[in-house]
């Protein structure tokens, strides 16, 4: 069974890990040249704590591993969204957008927004969120598509 909580003092870099590994072992749209430029290594250190210190986190733990985190910038911004390979397709994303849509909700945030990968895309689509418009980002000289995303809540 999947719990979601709060992020904990501690926990960056085991977050960092799952983003690794969501973007880096699972089945992707994406070459593995661009997937090394979108991440070229575990998110750890200062500006990586920065980061995440700026946003409401909540994390996904499945017995004592982590296997997913969702963060919410003031402005609605979902910026990070990542579930570990091995926990997909077992409603982590869904439970951790619930967490933070409720909270949301609660904020009197009007809308939700998102830059959604390939991959993300359909799970953002599935709970509610539609394409604003589509765009390609370069990434140390790589290409990526990606999709603007909003969930009006109000």
């Amino acid at each position: 069974m999947v719990l979601i909580d709060r992020m904990k003092p501690g926990e960056a870099e085991a977050l960092g890990q799952i983003m690794w590994d969501a973007i880096h072992r699972e089945h992707s749209h994406y070459t593995p040249a661009q997937r090394m430029a979108w991440l070229p290594a575990s998110a750890t250190g200062e500006i990586w704590e920065g980061k995440l210190a700026s946003q409401s986190i909540w994390v996904a733990h499945d017995g004592d591993r982590r296997v997913g985190f969702i963060t919410l910038g003031d402005n609605g911004y979902v910026d990070l969204a990542y579930v570990a390979a091995a926990a997909q397709g077992r409603g982590v994303f869904s439970a951790l957008l619930a967490a933070l849509e409720a909270e949301a909700r609660d904020r009197t945030v009007p809308r939700l927004w998102t830059h959604a990968s390939l991959m993300a895309q359909p799970a953002f689509i599935a709970r509610g969120f539609h394409v604003i418009r589509h765009e390609t980002v370069e990434r140390s000289g790589q290409r990526l598509a990606r999709a603007e995303m909003e969930k009006v809540l109000t």
